[in-house]
């Protein structure tokens, strides 16, 4: 892969290189994550624009929808470029009515990984996720049947590499017992930053850091700093709030969602800011 991709790239594993400003799909199914877009076009046309754009990186999940996104990706961008990287994740279900359900028993998450398989028309998964937790906090329960069963799926060959989502410092020391850790993908950004300590880990340790809701999520964020910033430096504020995450850490990777591709090419802008000492210690009081 070229070296002038959004946000420079990242290889945490043999086989594996990916830009850290990847592309969250979660925004391209319906309201609250259920049912089919709005616009089923506009939805592919993000897509495709993506890729334009550079991101091979593409973050999604079968319950997402549910199904709804892997079958947009499919339909967008299939056959894939060769670079492009799909990371998807196992451990929920959605609800008739819509709702998150937990689902991490090892025969279910191997029928999960076989779901993201024929959704997105692949033979063998980039790179599988086990959320664990969610946006609501981590627990340090072990986590070594759930990722065994994937390791299993990992020798079989239906697997390129593992992560783990929503997880605590000592699941991904269990987890790593059991086979290589590729990703961490827990919820981090400017406001919310307990987890500072596991993104110097995985600096440390090659490992990705991928930060979910980036720009808040369902809460976005919101500060009289990040105002300040973006006025000193010309950009939007979540222009700022993005580059502050990659010049966190050499591993830390972004995947902000949207279902514009006017708000998409500002997201992708971002990778180029360069933010001055003085901004990123005004950013850092925000999560102080």
């Amino acid at each position: 892969m070229a070296n002038n991709v959004p946000g420079g790239a990242l290889t945490p594993a043999d086989g594996l290189t990916i830009a850290r400003m990847g592309y969250g799909a979660m925004q391209l199914a319906g309201p609250h994550v259920f049912g089919p877009p709005r616009d089923r076009d506009q939805a592919i046309a993000v897509l495709r624009e993506a890729v334009d754009l550079g991101v091979n990186h593409i973050d999604t999940a079968d319950f997402y929808g549910p199904a709804i996104t892997n079958e947009l990706i499919r339909q967008a961008l299939y056959p894939y470029p060769a670079d492009l990287v799909i990371v998807t994740k196992v451990g929920a279900r959605r609800g008739a009515d819509g709702s998150w359900q937990q689902s991490l028993a090892p025969d279910d998450l191997k029928a999960q990984v076989r779901e993201n398989l024929q959704r997105l028309g692949l033979d063998v998964l980039d790179v599988v996720n086990l959320r664990v937790g969610s946006a609501e906090g981590t627990s340090d329960e072990s986590v070594a049947e759930q990722f065994g069963a994937l390791a299993e799926l990992r020798r079989e060959g239906l697997v390129r590499h593992l992560g783990l989502s929503g997880v605590s410092a000592a699941q991904l020391t269990e987890a790593q017992a059991i086979a290589p850790v590729v990703t961490v993908q827990n919820l981090y950004n400017l406001a919310n930053r307990q987890d500072d300590a596991l993104v110097d880990r995985c600096a440390a340790e090659n490992i990705a850091f991928v930060s979910f809701f980036p720009l808040g999520g369902f809460s976005p964020l919101a500060h009289d700093a990040l105002v300040d910033v973006a006025a000193q430096v010309g950009a939007t504020q979540q222009q700022v709030a993005l580059a502050w995450l990659l010049e966190r850490s050499p591993t830390m990777v972004v995947i902000p969602g949207t279902s514009s591709i006017a708000h998409l090419r500002e997201n992708v802008a971002a990778a180029d800011l360069k933010l001055p000492a003085d901004a990123i210690a005004e950013l850092d009081t925000i999560g102080g």
